[in-house]
């Protein structure tokens, strides 16, 4: 089942300067989360049981942009989630508070022994702290599970490592689900994310293209380096009256000169605006990939055959088509 959005009362702290007093004494873990994974999901578990035993909130310390995303910019993997879609997912667990400090040049020269001194042990006086099992900070990346170790004793935390979970003899991390969804088998990663892979976001007003050629759609920008899909899919969008079934692009739109990469999204069977309101675009079935077509006659031609691919998937599943195939 999908998390719902926001359904819980977990606390999310933006920086340093909003810690207060009464954040001090917590179970900590420290990552980038990214899809809030199985895998991750497993730690949080572990973190909850220690939350209890020690009596003390759980707190996530995560960053914006990602550490490689800093360091390595455009180039950087594909994101599965954006820090909205991944806070949805957060509250779906047991998590109580989110730490999010920003990843810039001063946060990639701290030493670690600050990281440790200052901000685990002054700042939130942690009792305790779950880290993966290649867990790297501070400066250089020096910052490792031993010194972790060294430091529990001499300040009196408790510190483990979490193994990779596997599934079926394979690892679950973020970067095996990027290749799977890029392969569009959205059933193993449906099974890896314990969800339907979903992309979030608020539609805004696009260039009408879509609308002259009879083919109106909602557009969501997806404010990342890159998307983790590209191309053409079936898909299924939550956040209206009902659920609709749909067909989705993500990509740069090269034959109308687009520049930067949107998911466009045409519902089936919907009457009325959707600017302004936040979807939920969950992905269900490849169809193609993105390409240039020689005018918009020919992309015309090939949307009304992606539309009935779409239509013909989604009704042999019993999922809304919005007309008869």
């Amino acid at each position: 089942m999908a998390p719902t959005p926001y359904n819980r009362a977990m606390e999310v702290i933006v920086g340093l300067h909003n810690l207060r007093p009464r954040h001090r004494g917590c179970v900590v873990t420290i990552g980038n989360f990214d899809g809030v994974h199985h895998g991750h999901r497993l730690l949080l578990d572990q973190l909850a049981e220690k939350s209890r035993e020690f009596g003390v909130p759980s707190l996530l310390i995560t960053f914006e942009p990602t550490p490689r995303e800093f360091f390595r910019g455009a180039e950087v993997p594909a994101r599965l989630t954006r820090f909205h879609e991944k806070i949805t997912l957060l509250r779906d667990t047991a998590l109580d508070r989110v730490l999010c400090l920003p990843f810039n040049e001063r946060t990639a020269n701290t030493p670690p022994e600050w990281v440790i001194d200052e901000l685990l042990v002054r700042l939130l006086g942690i009792r305790y702290l779950a880290v993966g099992d290649d867990f790297r900070f501070g400066k250089g990346a020096r910052g490792d599970f031993a010194l972790l170790t060294e430091a529990g004793q001499r300040y009196g935390f408790g510190v483990s490592s979490l193994s990779t979970l596997t599934l079926d003899g394979e690892r679950i991390s973020s970067s095996r689900i990027r290749e799977v969804l890029a392969a569009g088998d959205f059933a193993l990663a449906e099974r890896l994310l314990g969800y339907p892979y979903f992309i979030a976001g608020r539609v805004v007003y696009g260039r009408q293209i879509g609308r002259t050629i009879g083919v109106p759609t909602a557009n969501v920008p997806l404010h990342r380096y890159r998307a983790a899909l590209e191309g053409v899919y079936v898909v299924t969008v939550e956040g209206l009256d009902r659920i609709y079934g749909g067909v989705a692009n993500i990509g740069i739109r090269p034959t109308v000169q687009g520049k930067e990469p949107l998911l466009e999204v045409h519902l089936f069977g919907f009457q009325g605006s959707v600017y302004g309101k936040r979807l939920r675009v969950v992905f269900r079935h490849r169809i193609r990939e993105e390409r240039a077509f020689p005018g918009l006659d020919a992309l015309k031609a090939q949307i009304n055959d992606d539309m009935g691919a779409a239509r013909a998937w989604l009704h042999a599943r019993g999922l809304p088509s919005g007309a008869p195939v």
